[in-house]
């Protein structure tokens, strides 16, 4: 596969999920949500300084670890991505990788410079935010927060039977998380990984058979037992 195929792949995945971001950020304020088909597709503005779907990661510093982990993964993947390529590994496995590459690349930017380009918005005074503020941005450089916005609650209004532990009795909802695109294409990547590993890691299997070339007949009389 060549390198170039990767790459606009790989630059398309992350000016879509880019182009969302920046639509939601211009466009909604924090905590707000629309219906976009029925009761089972929303878009819900959220911001987390977190991981993918949401997970939070310690507080600051812990913020500036992860973003930092985030760049040096995407340095790293840049360079394994390459190897991949050059390797002539299996079409879809390196799919796969610029799939997860482009997600974590697309995620690393909300979270190096989202703080720098655009101020706060709160689901209290219900504001947009706007882009290059007069007063700055919301944080400083590595603080800033991954915008998220995809959301299907497929399932509602529903409880965990009563004999479940820990859980039993509370309100159930399927599918919980709101996320975004990169989000989507690392989670793509990973699950098309393991699905379909083993035609993407399968060894030819080449069974050696020597033979001894001779010019020499050989037949009952020549043979010897």
């Amino acid at each position: 596969m060549k390198a170039r195929q990767i790459v606009l792949l790989i630059f398309l995945i992350i000016f879509v999920d880019q182009a969302v971001k920046f639509y939601i950020k211009l466009n909604f304020y924090a905590g707000e949500e629309h219906r976009i088909i029925g009761n089972w597709f929303r878009l819900h503005f959220v911001e987390n300084e977190g991981m993918a779907w949401g997970w939070k990661f310690g507080g600051g510093f812990g913020k500036i670890a992860l973003t930092l982990f985030r760049l040096v993964a995407v340095i790293w993947g840049s360079f394994l991505l390459k190897d991949f390529i050059s390797k002539q590994y299996h079409r879809g496995f390196i799919i796969c990788a610029a799939l997860i590459y482009a997600g974590a690349l697309g995620n690393l930017i909300d979270s190096l410079f989202y703080g720098l380009i655009f101020d706060a918005s709160s689901p209290f005074s219900q504001n947009i935010a706007k882009l290059f503020p007069a007063g700055g941005g919301y944080a400083g450089l590595f603080h800033g927060k991954v915008v998220d916005m995809l959301y299907f609650p497929i399932i509602t209004e529903a409880r965990y039977p009563a004999w479940i532990p820990f859980v039993g009795g509370d309100d159930f909802e399927f599918f919980r998380p709101v996320f975004n695109i990169a989000d989507a294409s690392i989670s793509a990547g990973v699950i098309a990984i393991l699905v379909f590993q083993n035609r993407f890691f399968k060894k030819a299997k080449h069974e050696a058979h020597p033979t001894v070339e001779t010019d020499s007949l050989v037949n009952d009389k020549t043979q010897i037992f």
